[in-house]
């Protein structure tokens, strides 16, 4: 662990999938995220804490790099027609683009009818003892943060790392990084995993780890996304067209563009293609506003009137 100029730290991630999907991902373009790159090439760097000796640590991530903890949608739950299969598309890309480097290791959700208070809106103090009990569903991740404190405190416990990285903002794994901090010389790192300044890491996981990283950029998820087709063994794993930042802009632009095109990989290789008729715009980035998308489908009407029969549109 040691060395000249400051101390190497064996390092991992760990990820708690459901706290980041609602603290950075949901609502946003950046779903589509390498979470090894992340941290390798964005996060990681930017840790400046100093060892014992004053110089700072480096940080050397493991061959199992990330361990990243989810659990599959349930479809009878699932809020969008293509959330199951999105899913399995991005966790397909994500252990065959990263090769080795990113392990996932998940849970599974609950679906259970059970009985609840209901809020008075007519009083809305009334304390739920005294409110009228309704029947509801009630959706819950099971075991995934569980998981990840035992993995983060076995690595820690068996020596296999000088440094846990946890990107969660949960309370609940208080106690393990209490744990850790009791029974290990291990460095504990926290990920607020959030793009929102005005959402701060709990304080109680701050307390326990040496270092903090408050949020996470846009920025830095924009450089961390996956290629749109990643290779597998059968095949190929698409980014899904509903985790573009406007896939209602996007579906008719693509429609249009694949018709002229033949398919619709020859479509998306135009659309990202910058674009000298444009003003050398790249027309997917237009798209992700009312105005550019208004310039490339006109742009592309007007092309199709102009050459019907052509297939090779500028």
């Amino acid at each position: 662990m040691g060395g000249q100029g400051g101390r190497t730290l064996r390092t991992r991630v760990y990820v708690d999938g459901y706290n980041f999907y609602y603290g950075c991902l949901k609502g946003s373009r950046f779903k589509w995220l390498n979470l090894h790159a992340l941290f390798e090439n964005q996060i990681l760097p930017s840790i400046l804490h100093m060892g014992p000796g004053g110089s700072p640590d480096r940080h050397e991530l493991r061959p199992v790099a990330v361990k990243y903890f989810t659990a599959t949608i349930v479809e009878t739950a699932a809020k969008g027609p293509d959330s199951v299969s999105s899913q399995d598309a991005y966790h397909t890309a994500l252990e065959n683009y990263c090769a080795g480097r990113l392990q996932i290791i998940k849970g599974y959700f609950s679906v259970s009818q059970v009985r609840a208070p209901k809020v008075d809106h007519a009083n809305p103090g009334k304390w739920p003892r005294h409110c009228e009990r309704v029947d509801i569903w009630k959706f819950e991740e099971k075991q995934s943060d569980v998981q990840l404190a035992l993995h983060a405190y076995h690595d820690a416990l068996t020596g296999d790392v000088d440094q846990v990285v946890i990107a969660s903002n949960d309370t609940d794994l208080a106690p393990a990084l209490q744990m850790i901090r009791d029974n290990t010389n291990v460095v504990v790192g926290l990920v607020n995993p959030t793009c929102d300044h005005r959402r701060p890491p709990n304080t109680s996981l701050v307390q326990l780890s040496h270092w903090t990283r408050e949020h996470i950029s846009e920025q830095e998820l924009a450089a961390a996304q996956l290629p749109r087709v990643v290779p597998r063994k059968r095949g190929v794993s698409l980014k899904p067209t509903s985790w573009y930042a406007r896939p209602d802009l996007l579906t008719p632009a693509l429609t249009l563009a694949t018709k002229v095109r033949g398919s619709k990989g020859a479509a998306f290789k135009w659309l990202s293609t910058p674009n000298e008729h444009l003003g050398g715009a790249v027309p997917l980035d237009l798209l992700e506003s009312d105005e550019g998308a208004a310039a490339v489908i006109t742009y592309m009407e007007d092309w199709i009137a102009k050459h019907p029969k052509s297939g090779d549109m500028e």
